[in-house]
């Protein structure tokens, strides 16, 4: 998923001061994925094993956690897709619909 979608579709937008911030499941901080993040983000990657450590449970640092993610779950899936192209235009579609003022709301709270 990282490599076949996620990096390029940063590819395709200006990241060079991006942060990049992933929670401490284990898929997210096997080497080979710290790594490929590293490569990416140099030391703008704040993970459990990345140069910046990630603050778990933090709602001030992960406001994310607390409701964004459970909001785009919610819309990929609901049409339940069946192929990984689906689920992909699934994930650019809800983010795309993201307003910035929803965003804004949620660092607010």
């Amino acid at each position: 998923m990282i490599t076949n979608f996620f990096i390029p579709e940063l590819n395709n937008h200006d990241v060079q001061e991006l942060w990049f911030q992933q929670d401490g499941a284990t898929c997210h901080t096997a080497r080979a994925t710290i790594d490929l993040l590293k490569d990416t983000f140099d030391d703008r990657l704040i993970s459990r094993f990345g140069p910046v450590n990630w603050p778990p449970r933090s709602c001030d640092l992960t406001p994310l956690d607390y409701f964004l993610w459970g909001y785009v779950k919610s819309f990929v899936y609901a049409d339940k897709p069946q192929t990984l192209d689906h689920l992909e235009d699934n994930i650019r579609r809800v983010i795309a619909d993201i307003r910035p003022q929803m965003l804004e709301k949620v660092n607010e709270n």
